[in-house]
């Protein structure tokens, strides 16, 4: 232990080194561990716990903050996006009308998407029609004619 500085000082300075890092480097709940040791602090200097309570108090307050403080601050956090299927290229693809490169059937075929083709197939179409991708099977594209009715 540092000579003459009392353990209460201790948890008041630890606290607030914890609160500082956590603002170089959010996200891994010191905040609420260096909230702990601060009111740890401020009870043992106000009230003079001894050492050993001061830990007791420590982990009971560290314990309720973390479980407590991080349900609250991190349950509520929503990130919105204005574009949810951003990195999601298959769901993006879904609904899409693209043109056959070359006849699809039910055993393949190929499709253009955008610049790049891709593996086609279920209903049958001819070479430069239209049709709708409905489905993605690994890296292999479901596809139905562009303007067919759903079945009844």
């Amino acid at each position: 232990m540092i000579e003459g500085l009392d353990p209460s000082w201790l948890w008041l300075i630890g606290g607030v080194v914890l609160l500082i890092a956590e603002v170089v480097a959010p996200g891994f709940f010191l905040f609420f561990i260096g909230a702990a040791a601060v009111a740890t602090g401020v009870l043992a200097v106000a009230i003079g716990l001894p050492v050993a309570a001061q830990a007791a108090v420590f982990a009971a307050l560290a314990l309720a903050f973390a479980r407590v403080g991080g349900r609250r601050a991190y349950a509520s956090r929503y990130d919105y996006s204005s574009d949810p299927l951003l990195n999601d290229r298959v769901a993006r693809l879904l609904g899409k009308v693209v043109v056959v490169v070359e006849a699809v059937d039910a055993n393949g075929g190929r499709v253009r998407v955008g610049d790049s083709e891709w593996s086609a197939r279920w209903q049958p179409a001819g070479l430069g029609e239209r049709v709708r991708v409905v489905d993605v099977d690994g890296n292999c594209l479901k596809v139905e004619a562009e303007h067919s009715l759903p079945p009844a």
